[in-house]
C-alpha cells in the first residue's frame, strides 16, 4: 500500500456548509512532468510511499485523495487589495484539494495555485506559470529554513501549457503547484460575512476556527467573550509572523487582507524579495508604486490588516475588548522580533536592556552601512565567538569600522545559545545561502533556454544544509 499508517484523512472544511464554497472540477493537463516533490513532509503525512506516476495522479489530474474530498472546494472570500475592497475575490486558480492530520492530530490543508478555472476566476485562465511554481518553491524553502511559519511547497508539476503573461517573456510554460498549510481561513473569509451581514455564518466561522485552529481558546466560552479572545490570538500569531519576516529580511509583496490567515502563516507567494541589505523602503511588487507593502512598512500593513478583522467581529462582541485587543500587536511584534533577532545570531537573552541595545546598535549599523543583511548575521552566528570568523568574512571591511564598534561593544554581555552548530559544515563556508532577486534569475534561467535544473536542486541541497545548520 502506498499510503502507510501516518495517513490520517480529514474532510473538516466541508462542515461549514456550502456557504463556504464551491465544488470544482481541476483543469485537464495535456501533460505531467514533475518537477518537484517534497518527500520530507510527504513521508511525514503518509504519503511519502508514493510511486512518481500515483504522485502526478493525485497532484496534476487531481484523483481525490482517499478519505478526503470526494471533490475539490473552490473557497469564497473577499479582501482589501491595496486598501480597496474587493467584494468579487475567491479562489479563482486554485482549491482545497484535501485535508490531513499529522501525527500531532494538527488540522493540515493540501491546497493549489495554477489548477484551472473556477466561477471566482473572473477573466483569468486560472493557471500558474513555471517560473512562478519555481520561485514559491524557492521561497517556502528557504522561508522555513530561516524559521519563518510559512505554507510548504508540497508539489510543483509542469503542465505542458503556453502561458500569456504581461509580467514574464511569453509564451511561458505552465504548472500547478500544491500546497501544504494549517488554514486556508482568511481574514478576507470573514470579511465576506461581514459584507453580507451575515451574523449566523460569522458566529459559526468563528467557533469552527476556534475548535479546530485555535485549540487553547475555550471553544465553550459565550460569542460576545470568544470573538475578542480569538481575535488577540490572531494578532498574537500575525505579529509573530511578521517579525518573521522582518528578522529573515523578508518582504511578501502583496499583505492583501485575503493573503493572511488566522493561523499567521505566510502564504501565497507572489512578486516576494529577500532584502539584500536591511533597506526599509525595498519593495517587491513593480505595481507597488506608493510602497505600501514595502520591507519597513510590513508591520504597518499587518495591523491595518487586523484592524479589518477585528471590524468583522462586531456584530459578535463589543467595541472595547476588540479595540483593546489590537493595542497588543506592536509590543507582541516587538517582543518577537527581538526573540528572533537574537534567535538569528544564535545568543541567549541577557535582559531587556541588554537585547535592545544589541538589536537597536546591530539594525542602525545595517541600515547606515548597508552592508549586505545575511553575510552579517552569518558572520557573528554565536556573537563574539564569531569574531576571528568574522574577520575573515568579505564583510571584514564593515566591520573594522566605527559605526559597528556600537554593535561589538553591545555583544559583550551575550552568552552563545546551546546547540550553536558552529562547527556545522555550513558555517565552514565562506557565504552563507541566500535568495536575492538576481539568484532566482540565474535559477531559472537555465531551465527556460535548455530544461536544466541542475542549479534549482543545488540550490535546494544548499537550504537543506542552511536548515540543519539553524536547527534548534
Amino acid at each position: 500500500m502506498p499510503f502507510s499508517s501516518a495517513y490520517r484523512p480529514e474532510t473538516l472544511h466541508d462542515r461549514l456548509g456550502p456557504e463556504f464554497y464551491d465544488p470544482v472540477e481541476a483543469a485537464a493537463f495535456p501533460v505531467h512532468i514533475l518537477r518537484y516533490r517534497n518527500q520530507r513532509q510527504a513521508e511525514r503525512l503518509g504519503l511519502g510511499g508514493l510511486s512518481d506516476d500515483e504522485w502526478i495522479a493525485h497532484f496534476g489530474r487531481f484523483e481525490p485523495l482517499p478519505g478526503s474530498f470526494p471533490q475539490p472546494l473552490a473557497l469564497r472570500y473577499h479582501g482589501h487589495q491595496f486598501r480597496h475592497y474587493n467584494p468579487d475575490l475567491g479562489d479563482g486558480r486554485g482549491f482545497l484539494f484535501a485535508q490531513l492530520r499529522d501525527a500531532e492530530g494538527r488540522l493540515l490543508d493540501l491546497g493549489t495555485k495554477g489548477s484551472g478555472q473556477t466561477p471566482w476566476s473572473r477573466r483569468g485562465d486560472g493557471r500558474l506559470t513555471l517560473k512562478g511554481g519555481v520561485r514559491e518553491a524557492l521561497a517556502t524553502e528557504l522561508l522555513e529554513a530561516l524559521g519563518v511559519n510559512t505554507s510548504k511547497s508540497f508539489s510543483l508539476i509542469e503542465t505542458g501549457e503556453r502561458l500569456i503573461r504581461g509580467d514574464e517573456p511569453s509564451p511561458t510554460r505552465s504548472s500547478v503547484l500544491v500546497r501544504l498549510s494549517h488554514s486556508h481561513i482568511r481574514i478576507g473569509t470573514f470579511q465576506r460575512l461581514a459584507y453580507f451581514e451575515d451574523k449566523t455564518s460569522l458566529e459559526h466561522l468563528l467557533a469552527h476556527s476556534v475548535a479546530h485552529y485555535l485549540p487553547e481558546l475555550d471553544a465553550q466560552a459565550p460569542t460576545q467573550e470568544l470573538a475578542p479572545l480569538f481575535l488577540r490570538e490572531v494578532i498574537n500569531r500575525v505579529a509573530q509572523m511578521g517579525a518573521q519576516w522582518m528578522v529573515a529580511g523578508f518582504v511578501h509583496g502583496v499583505l492583501n487582507s485575503d493573503n493572511i490567515n488566522i493561523t499567521g502563516e505566510s502564504f501565497d507567494y507572489g512578486p516576494w524579495r529577500f532584502a539584500p541589505t536591511f533597506d526599509p523602503k525595498l519593495t517587491a511588487a513593480y505595481f507597488d508604486e506608493t510602497g505600501l507593502y514595502a520591507f519597513g512598512r510590513q508591520p504597518d500593513a499587518l495591523l491595518w490588516n487586523l484592524t479589518r478583522l477585528a471590524e468583522c467581529l462586531l456584530p459578535l462582541a463589543t467595541r472595547e475588548p476588540l479595540e483593546e485587543a489590537l493595542t497588543a500587536f506592536e509590543p507582541l511584534l516587538q517582543a518577537s522580533f527581538a526573540k528572533g533577532f537574537l534567535r538569528r545570531l544564535g545568543l541567549m537573552s541577557a535582559g531587556g536592556e541588554a537585547d535592545a541595545k544589541l538589536i537597536s546598535a546591530f539594525v542602525e549599523f545595517l541600515i547606515s552601512t548597508k552592508a549586505p543583511f545575511e553575510q552579517c548575521v552569518f558572520d557573528w552566528r554565536g556573537g563574539l565567538a564569531s569574531q576571528e570568523r568574522a574577520g575573515r568574512s568579505t564583510n571584514a571591511e564593515f566591520y573594522a569600522q566605527a559605526t559597528f564598534e556600537p554593535v561589538f561593544t553591545a555583544m559583550a554581555p551575550f552568552a552563545s545559545a546551546p546547540n550553536l552548530r558552529l562547527d556545522h559544515p555550513y558555517f565552514a563556508q565562506t557565504k552563507p545561502c541566500i535568495m536575492i532577486i538576481d539568484e532566482v534569475e540565474a535559477i531559472w534561467a537555465p531551465i527556460a533556454e535548455g530544461d536544466d535544473w541542475s542549479r534549482f536542486e543545488d540550490k535546494l541541497r544548499d537550504i537543506a544544509l542552511m536548515r540543519e545548520a539553524y536547527m534548534d
